[in-house]
């Protein structure tokens, strides 16, 4: 007959780590101004991930159109990401994106028609 070990107490477990922020953006919906060289892009913003986004940049890709349609110009611009977005979060943020008035003469317009987001 063998006698019994010492009660062996159980491991506390360690809860999982939450999971990384999973931020993703809606399609940008742009807006004229009153000034032929500025737009407003708005952009939505959702967290899916189990951690809040604390940092990041939005970057606008703005076109210069000439009166036939013709891209003259790409003008690139970087702004802070609106930070923080907490875990389940939804952002909704405007920016008015302008390029320097002397680039845009009477007649053309500006688009912004690219926008990435890098976020930490």
């Amino acid at each position: 007959m063998t006698e019994p070990g010492p009660a062996q107490s159980p491991v506390p477990s360690r809860p999982p780590a939450p999971a990384p922020a999973a931020l993703t953006t809606g399609t940008p919906v742009r807006a004229a101004t009153d000034r032929r060289w500025c737009e407003d892009v708005t952009l939505d913003f959702h967290n899916s991930g189990g951690t809040a986004v604390r940092s990041g940049t939005v970057a606008f890709g703005t076109h210069v159109i000439g009166a036939l349609g013709i891209d003259w110009a790409t003008v690139d611009s970087t702004v802070p990401l609106p930070t923080p977005i907490a875990p389940g979060a939804r952002k909704r943020r405007t920016w008015t994106v302008c390029v320097d008035s002397w680039r845009v003469p009477l007649g053309m317009h500006v688009e912004t028609r690219e926008v990435s987001v890098r976020w930490e």
